[in-house]
């Protein structure tokens, strides 16, 4: 028999392999970033709910807490609107390419955030993803927009990490899932209300967007937000940073095989995306032994 850590490593990369499929998922999916989002979370939700009756799992939690909650779910909402808008306007490889610097944005939040003091190594790497951001930037240029959004995208997803991280340990996190994703739906339900967006049109949905949407909202949304939450009370931090530093990889080398010459960059490009990964996993293992001192 496996051990808890074995199998919680192993349904790790299942995760991170399923958050890299996503990126997929979105360039596949015609409709545009807004609508493709709330979509996700409307469907996500239910299906939470779902799980919800069938297990029978309260959802009373404290008002402070819920607002708090609801709060994040508009920082992933956000994440999310200006990920796929970045697919839109660019493509897979360049968006994940951005997503990875993720890690670095988390480094300058934290001290920011909880007080925490500047580390000058965090510096140091910081300015070598600037370095592979540069490149990146010089060899394809022409998806200037694509990079900023992805970058964007990067910078929310930090911070919503940031931000749940004092959430995790304490509530379920189908709990969590559930009013997060409830306060995205309500921040961009009301935006699109106030921009009249919710006309006839927006309602109609091709059969193949609705089999992708219900892929993307259940297997990438619902399950993998619920069970990313639980591998981590079994995993150290150093073993989930690494791991989903694959994510990159893995979206990056679906996009190829799906997509194929779309997503065939520039050799250079990948010289950038690899500085910044190396970096970012440099980072962590850096972090690790600088723990244990």
């Amino acid at each position: 028999m496996l051990s808890d850590n074995v199998k919680s490593y192993l349904h790790l990369h299942v995760i991170v392999f399923i958050w890299g499929f996503t990126a997929v998922l979105g360039a596949l999916i015609s409709l545009d970033a807004l609508p493709l989002v709330w979509y996700r979370m409307v469907l996500a939700v239910g299906f939470i709910l779902l799980y919800v009756w069938y297990k029978k799992i309260p959802l009373q939690i404290p008002t402070k807490i819920l607002l708090q909650l609801l709060f994040a779910g508009v920082v992933i909402a956000l994440h999310w609107f200006t990920f796929f808008r970045a697919i839109k306007v660019s493509n897979v490889s360049v968006t994940l390419a951005c997503l990875s610097t993720g890690a670095f944005f988390t480094s300058f939040l934290e001290p920011i955030l909880f007080g925490r003091k500047v580390i000058w190594y965090e510096v140091f790497f910081g300015v070598i993803v600037i370095i592979g951001l540069s490149i990146i930037f010089h060899v394809e240029s022409q998806y200037f927009e694509g990079i900023l959004l992805g970058l964007s995208s990067a910078f929310l997803s930090a911070l919503f990490s940031v931000y749940n991280s004092k959430f995790a340990k304490v509530y379920d996190p189908t709990l969590i899932s559930f009013y997060e994703l409830t306060g995205g739906i309500v921040f961009f339900s009301l935006l699109l209300l106030g921009t009249n967006s919710f006309s006839s049109s927006f309602f109609q949905i091709s059969t193949s967007d609705w089999i992708y949407l219900a892929i993307l909202s259940s297997l990438c949304t619902a399950y993998a937000f619920i069970a990313s939450v639980k591998v981590m009370r079994f995993l150290s931090p150093y073993t989930v940073m690494l791991t989903i530093n694959l994510e990159p990889i893995y979206g990056i080398i679906l996009a190829v095989l799906v997509f194929q010459e779309k997503e065939k960059m520039n050799p250079q490009f990948y010289v950038g995306a690899l500085i910044i990964l190396i970096t970012v996993i440099a980072n962590g293992i850096v972090k690790y032994y600088k723990s244990k001192d």
